[in-house]
């Protein structure tokens, strides 16, 4: 048994002389050097169309529906009938009052010729002097009964003129909202349908008071106003509209409960794409932010409401930075605080690395360099 003494412990012995586990190379990472470059500026505002003019179309006499005249969904002309309602009620209200016209003007010619007949027998004081008196004021008496026939009649036409409803404006028409043989106008000036003005068409939004005082700052810093800023339109599906807009009105004062001002832009709408109700969103261009610092979205790193960046230093040690993103477009994002130019940060291989280690440079895709 003692002869396999000093073998056991010769294995127990080798086995405690393992090497050293060798250290992890350090990671590959895109690196990026930060320049300071002219970047566009720019505001998004959300909002919704609206037309310059919506009218409602209304009945404003009572009636029966008897022809519509347009087709729905389409333009009409200033002018154009719309509908017609019934008009012999509004015939023979007009003929009644033309009929009673003419009886008083018949009766003034009695009155009158009645003066002249009495007038020379009054001056020769062959008749009471009350007997011309009586007369001249009939002659009074007819005149005011004329003026009041005349009314009728004039209120008689209009009402008919009512029963041939035609388009104020020039613009879309939507649909109808009555039907042939419906009853309209009793009570109530009953809604037919709504013409909407669509060229140009605006687009209104409420925007908050910073990015106001921001937008006009910027504008001013370019010599510019906030009526001379070039507006784009973003519509709902993500593309840009063909033609440019501009700002046309600003609201005189900020409302207090929610803190924003009511803005209004104004955009050319020959081909009638955009229509009143529609969500879409513009861009305003602000002009060019000088000496701005601009990096990657992808090399930022959100955690707890603030915002950092992995930096690389001379040695290639790594370091996070926290900063302060301000404006991000097409992928890139300003950084206004926390950031200098000439530093370099990693923009690929964030999962790999850890405060102080070192990493091993590759050049990022679309370098700043």
């Amino acid at each position: 048994m003692r002869s396999y003494i000093p073998l056991t412990a010769c294995l127990i012995l080798s086995g405690c002389d393992k090497p050293e586990a060798q250290a992890p190379p350090a990671p590959f990472v895109a690196v990026m050097e930060v320049v300071a470059t002219d970047v566009p500026s720019s505001a998004g505002m959300i909002g919704h169309l609206d037309s310059p003019q919506n009218v409602e179309i209304r009945a404003r006499v009572e009636g029966f529906v008897d022809k519509m005249s347009f087709t729905e969904g389409t333009q009409v002309q200033e002018g154009a009938p719309l509908f017609e309602l019934d008009r012999k009620p509004y015939l023979e209200k007009l003929a009644a009052a033309q009929g009673s016209l003419a009886e008083s003007q018949a009766a003034l010619n009695k009155y009158e010729k009645d003066v002249a007949r009495l007038r020379p027998l009054a001056e020769r004081r062959a008749i009471p002097m009350q007997d011309l008196d009586n007369a001249l004021a009939a002659v009074e008496v007819g005149e005011a009964g004329i003026a009041s026939a005349t009314a009728k009649v004039e209120s008689a036409q209009l009402d008919l003129g009512y029963t041939m409803v035609k388009a104020p404006i020039t613009g879309m028409i939507g649909a109808a909202q009555v039907s042939i043989g419906e009853l309209v106008g009793k009570g109530e000036p009953t809604l037919m349908a709504t013409i909407s003005k669509l060229d140009p068409i605006w687009f209104y939004c409420n925007v908050s008071e910073d990015i106001h005082l921001k937008s006009v700052e910027k504008a001013r810093a370019t010599g510019r106003t906030i009526g001379d800023l070039p507006v784009s339109l973003i519509l709902s599906d993500g593309s840009q509209y063909a033609e440019a807009g501009k700002f046309v009105f600003i609201d005189r004062a900020v409302d207090a409960q929610t803190g924003t001002i009511r803005v209004r832009a104004e955009f050319p709408n020959k081909d009638l794409l955009l229509r009143p109700g529609m969500f879409a969103r513009i861009v305003v261009d602000l002009g060019a932010r000088k000496d701005a610092l601009t990096v990657p979205e992808r090399a930022l790193v959100d955690l707890q409401g603030r915002t950092f960046l992995w930096v690389v230093g001379k040695d290639n040690t790594t370091s996070q930075r926290a900063v302060v993103a301000g404006e991000r477009t097409n992928g890139m994002a300003v950084i206004s605080e926390g950031l200098a130019a000439g530093e370099r940060i990693i923009v690929e291989g964030l999962q790999k690395v850890r405060e102080g280690a070192r990493v091993q440079i590759l050049p990022a895709k679309g370098s700043l360099q």
